[in-house]
């Protein structure tokens, strides 16, 4: 993977699923960091819930809440193309582009930081509450922190491809997903 510069920001023209679903997200884990930290230690379990099935979303592509607001109308910007069992909602998962890693890296993060909250020390909540505020920042905006380090990195976005470039590099190609040169 390639270093590269640039702010990567996704799509906020509308509410698709996988936009909503970090919204969601977002809420829940600042409920259950709150509930955690203010009322019982227990409800980290809300957050590692909520970790699970990040993480679960990133292995299978399936997600309990984007399917529920599928029902609701949403629609998908990253879902499977074609029939999926049941007619369900699942997310691509034929590569590991930018978005997915974000997904694993959510659950990964948030489920140990919840753990660590419960057997070290209570200020590991701190860092879900700020997983969950940055998670309904980027549902707002369309600008993550992690997403932008992990596009420095080099990893491929499939909410907003690169656009064609100026110098004659990459154009990466929205539905293929193919590369082609612009020289």
């Amino acid at each position: 993977m390639p270093l590269r510069s640039g702010v990567y920001v996704v799509p906020t023209n509308r509410w698709y699923i996988e936009r909503t679903v970090w919204l969601v997200a977002g809420i829940v884990l600042l409920s259950g960091t709150s509930l955690a930290a203010l009322v019982r230690p227990q409800w980290v379990l809300l957050i590692i819930a909520t970790g699970v099935a990040s993480i679960v979303v990133s292995l299978t592509g399936f997600c309990l809440v984007g399917n529920l607001l599928r029902l609701f109308g949403f629609t998908p910007m990253l879902g499977r193309s074609g029939p999926t069992p049941g007619n369900l909602y699942f997310m691509q998962t034929d590569r590991w582009y930018l978005e997915r890693r974000i997904y694993l890296a959510v659950g990964i993060n948030i489920s140990v930081a919840s753990v660590l909250s419960l057997v070290h020390s209570p200020y590991w909540l701190l860092f879900t509450g700020f997983v969950g505020a940055a998670m309904v920042w980027f549902a707002a905006t369309g600008y993550c922190i992690m997403a932008n380090g992990l596009y420095w990195l080099g990893a491929e976005p499939r909410l907003a491809p690169e656009k064609p470039g100026l110098t004659g590099g990459p154009v990466r190609s929205p539905t293929a997903g193919s590369v082609r040169s612009t020289a």
